[in-house]
């Protein structure tokens, strides 16, 4: 068994005292000390997160966006210089591969970032569905280190790094700048459902860029963020997780994000005829509906678990579950049948290692910013 790769920052996690986890191949850290901490300074002052290990693959030519309409689900040449989108590849079959975030660098210059998990998966299946195009598929993974600053300071924090104009950039857009001295692509993007930024920078100037942040960040209340709290962020947020909400089983209108798939942009595109007949019987027969739900005891939820209804039938499945730091109980996002999918639906269960432990179904998201 290979050795898990290492982040540019690694050293310095490991001199913060960060508990490391194996996470997608890499080296991670999980928290530096209490997640509980981490997660409450990212929703009320600002959290600084390495994230590294997502996979960049820039795509480049006059048929780049061509390419990439054909490739993905969204209707990426249609994305204006210095804007972003979040989009999905499919199979054929329609199920999820991966879901993405795409950013237009330049009028023939696109930047992908996939999951870690499954980084080699989108590079090669993007190669392959670029042929015939004029244009070019490239691994940049060894490129760049990727940095978030996340939470309701984070823009206070940038702004004294940077002249780049904050105040103007759009949530799911991105500019080229200087942060701390240092060349970044800013992006307003991130995952945590707060506001902030990703830095994406020269694995070489990543310790540099974190060490101005954290001085930046010191009177703010900045801390540093493992992937630990980030789940129980994106969680609360009610965002998806590949491995999790979405697998290559789950078509995105099982996954109740169908408005991605652009079926009226130019050409064909990779999952087309399956995604036009899973569309269609998502309205003639609703899937299963991927809904919030909140533990009425103490008992955490956990992937995997049952779904039950008062009857105790099985009406679903857990996806992801934990104590929500910020509700102050356990929630959980699970699929359930569409029947019991409105908020408020009496004698729903988990199946807690054989106990029925009733739940409480809500809309998601659990939590969402004032802005």
């Amino acid at each position: 068994m290979s050795e898990p790769r290492r982040t540019a920052l690694d050293a310095l996690h490991r001199a913060l005292g960060a508990t490391m986890t194996d996470f997608a191949g890499w080296d991670m850290p999980l928290r530096y000390a209490s997640e509980r901490e981490e997660h409450q300074a990212v929703r009320t002052r600002a959290g600084l997160f390495d994230l590294s290990h997502m996979g960049e693959i820039t795509v480049t030519g006059p048929q780049a966006g061509a390419a990439l309409d054909h490739a993905l689900v969204g209707h990426l040449s249609a994305l204006a210089v210095g804007r972003a989108r979040y989009t999905m590849i499919c199979a054929p079959d329609g199920g999820i591969l991966d879901d993405l975030i795409v950013y237009r660098l330049a009028e023939q210059e696109y930047l992908v970032v996939a999951n870690a998990s499954n980084a080699q998966t989108v590079l090669d299946a993007l190669a392959l569905r670029a042929a015939g195009f004029d244009a070019k598929v490239r691994d940049d993974r060894e490129a760049y280190a990727l940095l978030a600053v996340q939470g309701p300071q984070a823009p206070g924090i940038l702004a004294s790094l940077t002249d780049a104009d904050l105040d103007g950039l759009k949530y799911y857009a991105g500019l080229p700048g200087t942060v701390a001295g240092v060349p970044a692509l800013i992006a307003r993007t991130g995952y945590t459902g707060e506001d902030g930024f990703e830095l994406f920078v020269a694995p070489a100037d990543a310790e540099p860029l974190w060490r101005a942040i954290t001085e930046a960040g010191r009177p703010a209340g900045l801390v540093p963020c493992g992937l630990s709290c980030r789940d129980t962020l994106r969680l609360e947020a009610g965002m998806p997780l590949y491995g999790h909400e979405l697998t290559a089983a789950v078509t995105p209108f099982d996954a109740g994000l169908g408005r991605v798939v652009k079926f009226d942009k130019p050409g064909d595109f990779v999952g087309r005829e399956a995604l036009t007949a899973a569309a269609a019987r998502a309205e003639q027969t609703p899937p299963r509906t991927l809904v919030g739900l909140v533990a009425e005891g103490r008992r955490v939820p956990r992937a995997g678990y049952q779904v039950t209804d008062a009857a105790g039938a099985v009406i679903g499945e857990v996806t992801s579950g934990a104590p929500s730091p910020t509700l102050g109980v356990p929630i959980a996002m699970a699929y359930v049948d569409a029947a019991h999918a409105e908020p408020g639906t009496p004698g729903v269960a988990v199946d807690i290692r054989g106990s029925r432990e009733p739940h409480r179904v809500v809309a998601l998201p659990f939590y969402r910013r004032e802005r």
